[in-house]
């Protein structure tokens, strides 16, 4: 039954928001149980784990795999990890271009992308594009990343990426060449809003000086990153080298954990990139 206020008009003192919601929280609790039995009964997951912790299929790929776990005399035991990009081993990525002394990331991102790895000249035209891309629309940086800086990067993250919606002349199209070329554009310009919305948070949160660097034509994604971070832009090539094997390491890591498998659930509702 709803009741009005008293009589003589007078409401009783209002309660902080913090009390109100625990004093719903509570109410929640006492009228919303789901018996665990009725989980097996319906044979229902619970996310991505099943009723004993164990991981279940949520979808197929051929992209990347991961190998944490074998079987030895019937029963399953951790092994040393193993990391598959496309059906190569990560250690064989890795060796190829430590070995010839070159950054790696762009050749990972094209292999995951396109499926196999780059010559020579694609590896070149596809640095080219990602050089070329690599820069935000006007006055991006000044309306959207410095007038709410967050100390939460994922959180600063997400409204870049977000308000890249209004700056796009075609964003609504998820046919695959235009998603293709969202994705081409996000993989250049992510070092660009991560770097400056450090700043940004140091600047206003820490009280640091500002230093909002543009960056250098041809440079590589880790030393793009290097070099916006960095007040005077500088930095080793021992930084760059182990930032960029960074990124390679985790450019893709498998299709069944939450962030692969919201992105597929996200995507299957048709919305745009």
């Amino acid at each position: 039954m709803i009741q009005g206020k008293p009589a003589d008009g007078r409401m009783d003192e209002m309660v902080s928001k913090e009390e109100y919601a625990g004093r719903l929280v509570s109410e929640s609790y006492d009228r919303y149980v789901i018996s665990p039995e009725l989980y097996a009964a319906h044979e229902v997951k619970r996310g991505l784990r099943d009723v004993n912790g164990k991981g279940v299929v949520t979808g197929l790929t051929e992209i990347s795999e991961i190998v944490s776990s074998e079987i030895v005399d019937g029963e399953e035991k951790p092994c040393r990890g193993k990391l598959y990009f496309r059906g190569f081993d990560i250690n064989d990525i890795v060796s190829g271009f430590i070995k010839e002394n070159r950054y790696g990331y762009e050749e990972t991102a094209y292999l995951l992308l396109s499926g196999r790895l780059p010559d020579k000249a694609e590896l070149a035209e596809f640095e080219a594009q990602l050089s070329a891309m690599r820069t935000l629309p006007p006055s991006f940086v000044r309306d959207i990343i410095m007038k709410s800086p967050s100390g939460d990067m994922m959180n600063a993250l997400t409204r870049s990426v977000l308000s890249l919606f209004y700056y796009d002349d075609n964003p609504t199209d998820i046919s695959v060449p235009n998603v293709m070329r969202q994705s081409l554009f996000l993989i250049a310009v992510m070092p660009l809003l991560a770097a400056y919305a450090y700043q940004a948070f140091n600047y206003y949160k820490n009280g640091e000086s500002l230093f909002i660097h543009r960056p250098a034509e041809g440079a590589s994604t880790a030393e793009t990153l290097l070099s916006l971070l960095r007040d005077d832009g500088r930095y080793t090539q021992l930084e760059a080298t182990i930032l960029d094997l960074a990124l390679v390491l985790h450019a893709e890591h498998g299709g069944g954990n939450n962030s692969t498998f919201t992105t597929h659930v996200v995507t299957s509702s048709g919305t745009d990139t």
